[in-house]
């Protein structure tokens, strides 16, 4: 294997680890931003959802004290049976002041998991009914609790769906940045190994005494530090060639 050969292949081991270095370094930055970002996606939605959950709980709340000190509970139901309707509403049921369970939209009944929870509560509880899935219920009192607790069940699941797909295409667009960031980064990497792989052709040569006078041409033209670099190398040759030609 020639000098020149062994120059060429320095070049591209060198090149081929500077790649790698590349690919892991946008792979890492791609790979943090994508948690960064599923992680604030799926915190603003979920924040997003049960704060819509304690305001449709709040309303139904609000509209529920005459209707239930006139004990309608015809009119309470049709009234729940409207909010539950709405996206990622799966279940709402009513409790009065002493815990009893009054109106409520489970087909065809009450989960047991219900019946053990906290009536009164009104703060975000995850739950897990069977044959449902999961759900994150919240509450809001009537008249202070005094008439009641009103509480409404947000599907997780949907949620979850949501977060999939707003994380999914802002992960879709931070890979189609990679692939461009990589292969841009690649292309102006080989815009710097070229020069350097002429000057070592030119070395080799200056070295072994040929003659390559497209090469020799390109080298000594440059403006910038190769051809700094290669017309020195020239001027060293021919300094250590002319006391032999005495």
């Amino acid at each position: 294997m020639t000098q020149a050969k062994q120059h060429e292949i320095r070049i591209k081991k060198l090149f081929r680890r500077t790649r790698f270095g590349i690919f892991v370094l946008f792979g890492a930055i791609v790979v943090s931003t994508s948690a960064l970002s599923i992680r604030t996606v799926s915190s603003q939605l979920s924040e997003e959802y049960e704060s819509n959950s304690a305001n449709i709980a709040k309303n139904i709340a609000d509209s529920s004290v005459d209707i239930l000190l006139n004990r309608n509970l015809a009119t309470l139901q049709s009234l729940i049976d409207q909010f539950v309707e709405i996206q990622s509403i799966r279940y709402i049921y009513i409790t009065s002041d002493t815990g009893e369970i009054l109106t409520h939209t489970f087909v065809p009944g009450v989960p047991q998991v219900i019946r053990e929870g906290d009536p009164h509560a009104t703060e975000p509880i995850e739950r897990s009914l069977p044959g449902m899935g999961d759900f994150v219920e919240v509450g809001s009192p009537i008249l202070a609790g005094q008439a009641g607790t009103v509480h409404v069940g947000m599907d997780l699941d949907l949620v979850r769906l949501k977060i999939q797909r707003a994380t999914g295409q802002q992960i879709y667009l931070i890979c189609i940045i990679l692939i461009v960031g990589i292969l841009g980064s690649i292309w102006f990497l080989k815009l710097a190994v070229t020069p350097l792989e002429d000057l070592l052709s030119y070395v080799v040569k200056l070295a072994r005494r040929d003659e390559d006078t497209e090469i020799d041409a390109r080298v000594l033209a440059r403006d910038d530090e190769i051809g700094e670099m290669a017309r020195l190398m020239l001027h060293a040759v021919k300094g250590e060639s002319a006391p032999g030609a005495d």
